[in-house]
């Protein structure tokens, strides 16, 4: 990218922003202890600490819902990461304890609260978007229904980039017309990646113990990486889209982002799975699946052959950081066992399709139409709105104030409609296999195939779309922050700071379709050798926490963020 004045913030205001924003977190060696064990702090807690505490009676989860709700409201008018509380969120949580005290335990996220990405349809009060407001949907979808049977508490949903950045030329990840703009935690005005930007920034802060997103290419690897967090992006059919807005069905999928390996591992366990509302999980290969927990092991790159496809990487202006952190990387995961295998590459065909072809585009923009519609709009109980097509939304976002048009246009749109086909024409099945030999025999999957690999690495900016096109899993593990001194580079609106000071930044490993437990092996033995998370906090964070809130006479935060029509 090429290097742009920021016109918004001199470097003054910026350090100024970063000073007065700045929210100290209190220090945990004045951390209260109940029956000598310290209460954990949010920011770093893990799955195994909650469930530990919960089970021992040191807190409840009404206790978790209050306390991660205080966290929201203490950042959200800065950050913008999360559009609504769920109202209904306390009293599952108090029927969660009353399950526990009765020996009723559902699993390890029993009364645990995540927060979900605001595309992910829920049958309750949770509100969706403008285009979408007030429109019903007749069930859970299924992965919010697997996380209900689960024991986990959906505390609320997080802001995404409009339409899973499936609608503007220029916009900006990020922003919704109902949520407004998010911005990342590292940096002031950081850009937060998308499409998955609020289930990012909130799980790097400690507003959830962890949150979901989707993908179709980069939206829950882009945002992890930049929020400092591992990211699963799982195979095409692994977990299930119903009821999810989608993109695509040949490229859309649901998965975790949290704050650890063993902690994304825990909640993809809880959301995977088939689901007869969706074909695309009929494919699973397993039956049970496979632990993907116990995969959690600090041998897992013993004896592995790790490949990498350099021919993928194209460095742009600033990459340095991230190319010499990639290559330190190459040696802990030697120095763990593994054999790396350098340019293992795609092919001259395939990695011709990649930079220049378009038939990525006209799957995208097909299945769109065809989706968007087939698998969502029409399943609605009601549609205040009368949007029944991609026409009918693109006429609404234009004609809506809010929406913010023609500032951010509707140029995607605009550009799927012009197909004049769908994803049933002729033209669509010639673009989408030209996709299968980009990523697949002429792509990644070719690459491991042809060369006995066990997984490719990749720095995570140059990881989603290879995958994208196949369907195949990858997963983020943080990996290094930009240096102090690295100089400001604004996105192209000149309203985020896509490359600055300490923000993060990730390495990918990917593999082959439902290798998702080899691959969260490979990441934690990564991971546990590096902990690379710990090494720079975010400027802001809330002060709420645990011990703020047990035992505090009639500490009760009301849930309800609602984002006003601006």
């Amino acid at each position: 990218m090429a290097h742009l004045k920021m016109s918004i913030f001199s470097l003054f205001s910026l350090l100024s922003l970063w000073l007065l924003t700045t929210v100290v977190a209190q220090d945990c060696s004045t951390t209260p202890l109940v029956n000598g064990k310290p209460f954990p702090s949010l920011i770093d807690v893990t799955v195994e600490d909650l469930a530990t505490g919960l089970e021992s009676g040191q807190f409840t989860s009404v206790d978790l819902v209050n306390a991660y709700t205080a966290r929201i409201y203490e950042v959200n008018s800065t950050l913008h990461m999360v559009t609504i509380v769920n109202p209904d969120a306390l009293a599952i949580a108090a029927q969660l304890d009353a399950e526990r005290a009765n020996g009723t335990i559902r699993g390890p996220l029993h009364g645990i609260p995540i927060l979900i990405k605001n595309n992910i349809a829920t049958d309750d009060k949770i509100a969706g978007s403008f285009a979408l407001y007030g429109a019903t949907v007749p069930r859970d979808s299924g992965v919010a229904a697997k996380l209900r049977a689960a024991g986990v508490v959906i505390l609320g949903k997080t802001n995404l980039s409009q339409w899973a950045n499936f609608r503007s030329d220029n916009s900006t990840n990020g922003w919704s017309a109902y949520g407004g703009q998010t911005y990342a935690a590292y940096f002031p005005a950081q850009d937060p990646s998308g499409s998955s930007s609020g289930s990012g920034v909130s799980s790097s802060i400690g507003l959830a113990l962890a949150a979901l997103g989707t993908e179709t290419s980069g939206s829950i690897l882009s945002p992890s990486e930049v929020n400092n967090l591992v990211g699963i992006k799982p195979t095409v059919g692994l977990t299930s889209r119903s009821l999810v807005v989608p993109i695509s069905q040949r490229q859309d999928t649901v998965g975790p982002m949290a704050r650890s390996v063993k902690d994304a591992a825990y909640l993809l366990q809880a959301i995977a799975g088939m689901d007869p509302y969706d074909n695309y999980t009929s494919a699973i290969p397993y039956d049970p699946l496979p632990d993907y927990v116990a995969a959690c092991n600090f041998s897992g790159l013993q004896g592995k052959r790790i490949g990498i496809p350099r021919n993928v990487i194209s460095p742009e202006e600033g990459d340095g950081p991230v190319l010499a952190a990639f290559e330190a990387a190459i040696k802990t995961i030697t120095n763990a066992g593994a054999t790396v295998i350098d340019n293992t590459n795609i092919t001259a065909y395939a990695l011709d399709q990649y930079f220049y072809g378009n038939a990525s585009t006209i799957v995208l923009d097909a299945d769109f139409v065809s989706d968007l519609p087939g698998e969502y709009l029409s399943m609605l109980t009601s549609n205040p709105e009368n949007v029944h097509d991609l026409e009918d939304v693109r006429n609404f976002t234009q004609h809506f104030p809010q929406e913010d048009y023609p500032d951010r246009d509707t140029g995607v749109w605009d550009q799927a409609l012009g197909l004049g086909f769908n994803n049933t024409a002729p033209q669509f099945w010639a673009a989408y296999q030209i996709n299968l030999i980009t990523g697949g025999s002429g792509g990644i999957l070719g690459v491991l195939e042809n060369n006995s690999l066990d997984a490719l690495i990749l720095p995570t900016d140059f990881s989603p779309g290879l995958p994208a096109l196949v369907g195949s899993p990858v997963v983020t593990v943080p990996l290094g922050f930009y240096p102090p001194n690295t100089t400001v580079i604004p996105n192209q609106r000149n309203t985020l700071v896509e490359t600055g000071p300490n923000i993060p930044f990730g390495i990918s490993f990917l593999g082959a379709k439902w290798s998702e437990a080899s691959l969260i092996s490979y990441a934690y033995a990564f991971e546990q050798r590096t902990m690379v998370r710990n090494q720079v906090q975010p400027y802001i964070v809330p002060n709420t926490e645990l011990w703020d809130v047990v035992g505090a006479s009639g500490f009760n935060v009301t849930a309800n963020i609602t984002m006003s029509r601006r």
